[in-house]
């Protein structure tokens, strides 16, 4: 009988599971003992990690194992295209662009549209390449750990997931207030208020929590599905757009794109770093090429696809809008619904008020699915614990990195209106993009041992002089300088840098598909990212260093500690 038992099968381990090994099962944390001399060699920790970089391998293949299961390979090209519209076209076009008409750009928001999407674009190159080449659920944070470092990938994690699980819980509570005002003109009408709560946190809405509840239900239960009902419902919302734009055209008025320019240039730039928001949602995309089929084919056509047609739809749009009312007529929130009513199609509101709900809601399925799998791929790093990388064996779908982003968002969006968080997102999602493109210009001209010290101290030397000048026209533009001169002289280092880097040596050619023109794009794109941040407000410089100095704080007595054991596994036993 004891033979028996030997030879049987070894039982699959229940995914439900709660110990504490499946937490800290790293040795710095057996104990209370072993945890305190962790922590007196965080210095020296901390140096080893600085310096470590991870490999294509080990986030393919070895992390892969920490799940257990693996994720179900069932998305296209097509689904790509359509989670990314999914994604990005959400509320955001309905309701920035008719503030940022009023306030900042006029007419002259097609022109922020088309820099926003042209950054945009140039950051999807960026993520398409990598996702092409490593094809993993972890998206930025994989390709910024393996090309820059475990600690700049770690802050880079926390920054957004801060983004993702925020940004959900807006999403939530824009629903809520859209819904309420179908049915009565009054926002919080669906909301309790709490008069003893401070104000921005007495506003309960239990609508926004039940919202995030059933969208990332649906995306725990299978990726296929969410996909499906995503697309289907995508497909619709186009359709909508299509007959706004049009009605648009029709009825509208050259005549109200004059003035064109109504608060300068300077405006529509400002306007440009706002809308920027329209944009975001592609890189949780980026997130399911661990789940596509074909990744050197259906990653380009979907993500550089979508984005495409994105940026088309969004000029029209902004464009249709401009020439349907006045720049100083135009509503700041409702702008659509408002238009059509002033134009006599009062029952055409109704049909925006569709589109946008359906945009939030899908913006929240596909923001689930891209968040958890980000997750997944953190945990699997053990950066947070490995628990929350386990895939489900029968939905292959990582529930448990779900219910904490779910748990955490619904949370946040039942007190908070977000208010004061908008800008850190925005300075977080600009940073990571431009991280993003960095890393893909290390990843084409450093490779450890094969890069000599020559090129590699030419290369930082490029890359400062690329960094340099693009903050100086930065500061140029911050500081109302608008002679030529200095443009001119920050355009030739720039263009020097460029060319010195083009010269040197490249190590590593992407085997399928690759952004054109390096080091040219990704530096455009560093420069734009740059001077796009520079648009923000003050506060959002503040918030940011906040964010990530409490973040820190949880790298020094956690995040360090565990990585640190998986990557030398040997040291302690």
């Amino acid at each position: 009988m004891d033979l028996q038992k030997e030879e049987d099968p070894i039982q699959p381990r229940s995914y439900w599971r709660w110990s504490k090994q499946d937490f800290f099962p790293e040795p710095s944390f057996q104990n209370l003992d072993s945890y305190k001399a962790a922590v007196s060699q965080t210095c020296s920790r901390l140096g080893d990690r600085l310096l470590d970089r991870s490999t294509d391998s080990r986030e393919l293949v070895e992390l892969r194992r920490e799940s257990e299961n693996d994720m179900e390979k069932c998305l296209t090209w097509w689904d790509l295209i359509w989670l990314s519209f999914g994604s990005v076209v959400g509320s955001g076009i309905f309701s920035i662009t008719g503030q940022e008409i009023r306030n900042h750009a006029g007419p002259s928001i097609v022109l922020s549209y088309i820099i926003s999407g042209l950054s945009a674009l140039l950051s999807v190159f960026c993520y398409t390449e990598f996702a092409v080449e490593i094809p993993v659920a972890g998206g930025s944070f994989s390709y910024l750990r393996i090309e820059l470092g475990d600690f700049v990938a770690f802050i880079a994690a926390g920054n957004i997931l801060l983004e993702a699980i925020c940004g959900a819980s807006g999403l939530g509570r824009s629903w809520s207030s859209y819904f309420a005002t179908i049915i009565n003109d009054d926002p919080d009408f669906l909301r309790i208020k709490v008069k003893s709560f401070a104000k921005g946190f007495n506003l309960l809405d239990p609508i926004a929590v039940l919202v995030l509840l059933v969208a990332n239900g649906i995306a725990m239960s299978g990726t296929r599905r969410t996909s499906i009902l995503n697309w289907a419902s995508s497909i619709i919302s186009a359709l909508i757009i299509v007959f706004i734009v049009v009605m648009g055209f029709v009825h509208g008025k050259s005549s109200n794109l004059r003035p064109f320019f109504p608060f300068g240039v300077e405006g529509t730039v400002e306007a440009a770093a706002i809308v920027y928001w329209s944009y975001t949602g592609f890189d949780m995309v980026a997130n399911m090429a661990e789940e596509t089929k074909n990744p050197s084919k259906d990653i380009p056509l979907g993500l550089v696809g979508s984005m495409s047609m994105i940026t088309v739809v969004y000029c029209f749009m902004s464009l249709a809008l401009a020439m349907m009312q006045k720049y100083t007529e135009v509503d700041k929130d409702a702008p659509y619904s408002v238009a059509f009513a002033k134009i006599g199609m009062n029952w055409a509101k109704y049909l925006v008020s569709i589109c946008a709900l359906k945009g939030m809601t899908t913006s929240l399925l596909v923001g689930s699915l891209g968040q958890a799998r980000y997750t997944t791929q953190i945990a699997r790093s053990h950066m947070i614990p490995p628990w929350f990388a386990l895939v489900h064996p029968k939905t292959r779908t990582p529930v448990n990195a779900t219910l904490l982003v779910t748990i955490m968002s619904a949370i946040i969006a039942f007190f908070s209106s977000l208010d004061v968080l908008s800008s850190v997102f925005s300075f977080s999602t600009l940073t990571i993009f431009m991280l993003m493109a960095v890393a893909l210009l290390v990843r084409r001209y450093y490779v450890k041992d094969m890069t000599s010290k020559n090129d590699s101290v030419k290369f930082i030397v490029c890359l400062i002089i690329v960094f340099g000048s693009s903050i100086g026209v930065t500061v140029l533009w911050n500081r109302n300088y608008r002679g030529w001169i200095g443009y001119s002289v920050a355009a030739i280092i720039w263009f020097l840098g460029n060319l010195g880097m083009a010269l040197l040596p490249t190590h590593r050619v992407p085997k399928v598909w690759g952004v054109p023109l390096v080091p040219w794009l990704p530096s455009i794109s560093i420069g734009m990212n740059l001077f796009l941040l520079g648009s923000l407000e003050a506060v959002a410089f503040w918030r940011f260093l906040i964010c990530s100095a409490a973040m820190l704080v949880y790298y020094f007595f956690i995040g360090l500690h565990t990585t640190y054991d998986v990557a030398h596994p040997n040291v302690q036993k």
